[in-house]
Parts: structure tokens; C-alpha cells; sequence
């Protein structure tokens, strides 16, 4: 599968710096990292797995004590970063050991942007070298010690062919005229930070359907969220694992006075209620009289984009039309046109001229330049024909005649 291409174990400091030093220099390396997110409270980066022209690197991080001489690497602009599906591994690498990137290379994207059925590194390796991944291993626990060989098989896989996809992949760009597109999404994509957990009071509101209960019921799924997170990193334990939110959502609601009525409310033969039905009571109580405050919502991971009215929707269904049109006649996905949050934008904003489209938050360099006449011309249109305000009219007061004696 990787030919005679040698792989290098990275698992103490001296053999992360002499890793770095061989790899300085090089035109461009892939990049891909192993987390333990479904077994863990905290997720954290097991393992970081790189490949050069000439060899394979895995690193443990979980026995490197210092990371750092790799994020020399990450951020040296003359080296490529390709990475399937950046955001999540550059924001996990920020946030486990403060890398900063540059010139970095996203194959996921490139595949949007040139209309590829599958998108998915499994479906571009089988596309293009004709090799088929097994991803049994997609879910494991990569914090667990040893890593056994077909372990190393698996992570090695996701990079070994990075460095080759990416040549292909901008070949295809370059002759379809979408690689200066596809660099200015990935110099976006390398700024991305971390939005995960972050502490808040607020933390409980995430959970999704939680902003949808009235407020005692909201005090009392406090409480249990409360002992739920609390649980979970004393287990170190990822907490949908330990109690789904579905269930506290319904223990919030209906509040059971006993283990008997919390049993209506949990899977058939689980054993949630046996292990922390007493603690659960004891939340649901404290949630009763709880008298803190309820605090403002978090800021969700995709900001909401503000509507301007009802003429919004005017704007917004052309608007539309026109990008499913262009997909469908370019075969590309939708992003490498517009996303619906853009459109959205831009039906709010409705600019008429190309510095009021440049100023719509969300807009790239390289949707101004393919479509941004396009863009005006449809909202132009729009404006063109749309109903002119009704005048206000006046209510004028009846007088009311004098009464009678």
C-alpha cells in the first residue's frame, strides 16, 4: 500500500526536532491529526500524522512533551500544508499547542470547487490511485497505548497521498480556472480559531431544544447539566456518553418525584437511572427553587445573519434561483458559488454598486471578480420592480357632535 515509502515513529522531543529538520525545506507535506473527541470530556490531538516526498511521519504528542519545532513547519510559508477537511484539524492544533499556519492547500475544497461526486479523501484516493481506505477505525480511542500496527496503517493512510492529490487536484484548477478561488478559501480556512468549550455560565443553553423551555423548566435543566458536566469530567468522559440530552430535555419537562416515574423517561432496560437516578432526583429539586438568573444565550459557531425586513425575501429568491441555475450549468457544489448565508447577506444589504456588494460581510475576492455583475444585476432588477411604497394616510378624528340638553 505505501510501497517502499519508510515510516518515522515521533514519540520523544530529540526525534521531533530531528523529524523537523528533515522535513524543513520541503515543498509541501500533507497534514492530518487523530483525536479522542468521542471518548473523552476534553477532546485533545493523539496523535499528528505527516508525509513528505520521501517519508511518513506519525508524532505522539501524547509522549513529546515540547511540540513547538513543528509549528515551524506548520507556519513556513514556502511549504505546503495540504489537509482534507482543514478547519478542524488547524483549529485543534491551535488549540492544543498555539501553531499558527500559512500556505495552506484543502483538497475537500479543490473537490468542490471542481464538482467531484464524492468529496472525501477515501473517494479522491479510490478516484485517483485506485486504493480503497478502510475507515473501521474512523471512531477509535487514539489516546490508547500501544498503537497497535494496523492502528499506524490507518493514520499514515490519511497523508501518505496528500502531497501526490494535491499536484493532481491543482492541475484540475488550474485548467478549470478555480485555483485562485480555491487558495483564497484555504488562506481563509488557516485563520480559523477555536469555538469550543469555553467555561460559560451560559454553557447549558448549547444544548439544542434548551432554549425552547420555558423558564422553570430551563432552571431545573440547569441544575441537571450541572451535575451531568460535572460528572463527566470527573470520569473524563465525553457527557452525551454518559447522559443523552434528549433525557435530561425530558426529565426537565416533567420533573419525576421518583425512580419509578424517571423510568418513563429513559431508554427501555438503561441503566442511567439506576446509576444517577438519585443524583438526578436531587438535581431536579435543586432546579425548582433555583433563583439565579437566567444568562443571555451564547454566541452560536455561525453568526446569525440579521434580516432586514420583509423586503429581505424579495431579494433572497432570485437571488437563489440564480446560484442553483449557475451550479447546475457549472456542476460544482453550491459553495463554490455562494452559500445561503451569503445570499442572505446580500439580500438584506441589496448593494448597487461593486464597493457596496465588496462590503458584504462574507463576500471573497474571487465571487467579486467571477460574479459580482451578475450579482448586482439581479438585485438592480429586483429594486427596479418592486412596488412603490403606499402614502401614509392620515386617520382624520371625527368630531362628535354636541349632546343634546
Amino acid at each position: 500500500m505505501f510501497g517502499d515509502t519508510p515510516l518515522i515513529m515521533v514519540e520523544d522531543d530529540a526525534a521531533l526536532v530531528a523529524a523537523v529538520e528533515s522535513m524543513r525545506g520541503a515543498p509541501v507535506i500533507g497534514v492530518d491529526t487523530e483525536a479522542d473527541s468521542f471518548h473523552s470530556y476534553q477532546e485533545k490531538v493523539c496523535l499528528v500524522q505527516l508525509s513528505d516526498l520521501k517519508q511518513d511521519y506519525i508524532v505522539d504528542p501524547l509522549k513529546v512533551n515540547d511540540m513547538s519545532p513543528l509549528g515551524t513547519i506548520m507556519e513556513d510559508p514556502d511549504t505546503v500544508k495540504v489537509l482534507h477537511g482543514a478547519d478542524y484539524d488547524i483549529v485543534s492544533l491551535k488549540r492544543d499547542f498555539d501553531f499558527q499556519f500559512d500556505n495552506v492547500f484543502d483538497t475537500m475544497i479543490s473537490a468542490q470547487f471542481l464538482g467531484f461526486d464524492g468529496v472525501g479523501l477515501a473517494d479522491l484516493i479510490r478516484r485517483f490511485f485506485g486504493h480503497k481506505i478502510d475507515k473501521k477505525y474512523q471512531r477509535h480511542d487514539w489516546s490508547k497505548r500501544p498503537l497497535l500496527p494496523e492502528h499506524l496503517d490507518y493514520a499514515r493512510g490519511d497523508t501518505h497521498w496528500l502531497p501526490a492529490l494535491r499536484e493532481i487536484l491543482e492541475l484540475f484548477l488550474r485548467r478549470d480556472g478555480r485555483l485562485e478561488a480555491v487558495l483564497e478559501e484555504c488562506s481563509i480556512v488557516q485563520e480559523r480559531e477555536w469555538q469550543g468549550r469555553v467555561g460559560s455560565d451560559a454553557d447549558f443553553l448549547r444544548v439544542k431544544g434548551a432554549r425552547l423551555l420555558e423558564k422553570p423548566d430551563l432552571r431545573v435543566f440547569r441544575c441537571l447539566w450541572e451535575y451531568r458536566d460535572a460528572q463527566a469530567k470527573a470520569l473524563d468522559r465525553p457527557s452525551f456518553k454518559l447522559l443523552p440530552d434528549s433525557f435530561l430535555l425530558q426529565l426537565a419537562r416533567a420533573k419525576p418525584e421518583s425512580k419509578e416515574a424517571m423510568e418513563k423517561s429513559a431508554r427501555r432496560g438503561s441503566s442511567m437511572v439506576r446509576r444517577h437516578g438519585d443524583a438526578l432526583l436531587k438535581a431536579i429539586q435543586e432546579g425548582l427553587v433555583d433563583e439565579r438568573e437566567i444568562p443571555k444565550p451564547p454566541a452560536t459557531k455561525k453568526a446569525r445573519v440579521q434580516r432586514g425586513g420583509p423586503g429581505v425575501d424579495r431579494y433572497l429568491l432570485p437571488l437563489k434561483e440564480w446560484r442553483n441555475a449557475r451550479v447546475e450549468r457549472l456542476g460544482v457544489s453550491p459553495v463554490a458559488v455562494a452559500n445561503n448565508a451569503l445570499l442572505k447577506e446580500i439580500a438584506r444589504m441589496a448593494p448597487t454598486d461593486i464597493d457596496g456588494l465588496a462590503s458584504v460581510p462574507g463576500i471573497r475576492k474571487w465571487q467579486l471578480r467571477d460574479f459580482g455583475e451578475e450579482v448586482l444585476a439581479i438585485v438592480g432588477e429586483v429594486s427596479e420592480n418592486a412596488p412603490s411604497p403606499a402614502p401614509s394616510r392620515k386617520r382624520r378624528r371625527r368630531r362628535r357632535k354636541p349632546e343634546s340638553n
